[in-house]
């Protein structure tokens, strides 16, 4: 039996659950449901399950707007994030909205019916048809069912383990090994403070160039003291205001003044470390936020480094050895295990084949109006959070967008909406922005472009993004809408 909502959200990780709790509060007329592919909640904070894992931005900015983050880390382990989102989930009662293990296939839009039919498979594989006047993406940006995983010079003599952390073995023994993982970002720098503590023998980072690395206090004192004598949520909101205030001067600083905040990073760096000569580790060769900056907790990995419990290797690998890695220099790193933390790989909207009337249509194609909109497909949003900043930020205000728009076509009785481009708006950017990092240069050939100017321009400045989207106007010349 086919089966029919307003809106379908695709996705019940961070995005999905934010935009259901907006859809309660500000759109009660809209039936929705939410499809999920796993059987848990959480998206990557239920998937990625590595030691140590937790997230890279502060919680009083990656948790929602309208649910206090209550604990007092300022970082958060992923047990605490999954545990964070069960309470929305019960607080708000979206656990009947959601459909476990029900894996999207396509999604077709039938200009005459003026709706999305929807095709998956449910939890039996058995194929189901749905129908929805509004899809709501809120996959994420990455392929959940493999990580990228390059291929090494002579990776099959090695005779040990090799792992990326984005499928850590459940029962993987690490006491008194000795690891090597690979990577220089910010799961390359969670493992290794993790993984001694674990037991690890020792634990050598190798990379083939620098990232810059800001320590931060793992609780956030400010924030519980005013909890001491403010309501939650007040507490909360000036946090919230704090933190997102020193997010855009640092990135700020960073655009305008980049040799400064270097000098003051590799200070900061320089004076954590007991060997400087360890400080050549953490001099990359771009300017800060040329790439993302990894945060963390006290100094935890300089402490592991300062006891010598792990250690840092810039350098180039040759190849694989029966034993380990060969380095270029002529360096052998001996492992038992070999982590490969080299990143994501790319898949936009969770790889659904989108069709309209039956035509292919390709979202790298295609542009993002007001960062929402996916150009050219009807009734359809995309949720894509910051790369500067805590991702859930540009959720709220992006879930706001679409509950208003939803609300406008009620009220003039509109059932369609979409967003037209021309092919000079394009740029030669993703809506990911222009960072270097691996992840981002491997995006182009999957995500939806950048536009020149708004509002086809992703600017990933909440504040600008904030205003924009509160008082953005739905009747200009590019929304087009049908009865």
């Amino acid at each position: 039996m086919d089966k029919f909502v307003d809106v379908l959200i695709i996705g019940a990780g961070i995005s999905g659950i934010g935009m259901a709790v907006h859809l309660l509060k500000k759109c009660s007329k809209q039936q929705f449901a939410i499809l999920e592919r796993r059987n848990n909640i959480g998206g990557t904070w239920d998937l990625f399950r590595y030691p140590g894992i937790r997230s890279d931005s502060d919680m009083t900015t990656f948790g929602y707007q309208f649910k206090p983050w209550e604990r007092d880390s300022f970082l958060a382990n992923g047990a605490s994030i999954r545990h964070y989102l069960q309470e929305v989930v019960d607080e708000f009662g979206l656990e009947n909205k959601i459909h476990f293990n029900h894996q999207v296939e396509r999604a077709n839009f039938d200009r005459q019916q003026q709706k999305w039919c929807v095709e998956l498979l449910d939890s039996t594989g058995q194929a189901q048809l749905w129908h929805a006047n509004f899809i709501v993406s809120c996959t994420g940006y990455y392929h959940y069912q493999q990580g990228y995983l390059p291929r090494f010079p002579h990776q099959n003599t090695f005779q040990g383990t090799i792992i990326h952390p984005q499928h850590w073995p459940k029962e993987l023994d690490y006491s008194n090994k000795n690891i090597v993982v690979i990577g220089s970002g910010a799961t390359a720098m969670t493992l290794l403070p993790a993984l001694v503590a674990g037991g690890a023998a020792h634990v050598t980072m190798l990379q083939r160039s620098p990232t810059y690395v800001v320590s931060v206090a793992g609780i956030d004192f400010i924030y519980q003291k005013l909890r001491q004598y403010l309501p939650a949520q007040h507490a909360y909101q000036l946090t919230r205001v704090r933190n997102i205030a020193v997010q855009r001067a640092v990135y700020y600083l960073s655009q305008k003044y980049p040799r400064l905040v270097r000098a003051i990073l590799l200070q900061r760096i320089k004076k954590q470390l007991k060997d400087k000569e360890n400080l050549k580790h953490f001099k990359p060769n771009y300017n800060p936020w040329d790439q993302r900056l990894c945060v963390i907790p006290d100094g935890d990995l300089f402490e592991v480094l300062n006891r010598q419990q792990a250690s840092i290797v810039t350098d180039h690998i040759e190849r694989f050895t029966e034993d380990g890695i060969l380095l270029q220099s002529g360096t052998l790193l001996n492992a038992d295990i070999i982590v490969s933390a080299t990143g994501l790989n790319i898949e936009v909207l969770g790889g659904i084949k989108i069709s309209i009337d039956g035509q292919a249509v390709n979202p790298a194609d295609q542009l993002l109006y007001q960062g929402v909109l996916v150009s050219q497909l009807p009734n359809f949003a995309m949720m894509m959070g910051y790369i500067n900043a805590s991702w859930t930020l540009k959720v709220d205000i992006a879930a706001d967008y679409v509950c208003r728009l939803l609300n406008y076509m009620q009220q003039h009785h509109f059932r369609q909406v979409v967003a037209g481009h021309q092919d000079s708006d394009k740029t030669d950017l993703t809506v990911m922005g222009d960072l270097s990092a691996g992840y981002i240069q491997r995006a182009f050939a999957h995500m939806p472009k950048q536009g020149k100017a708004a509002p086809w321009k992703n600017t990933h400045n909440y504040l600008l993004d904030r205003k924009v989207l509160k008082n953005a106007s739905f009747e200009d010349d590019i929304l087009k809408f049908q009865s």
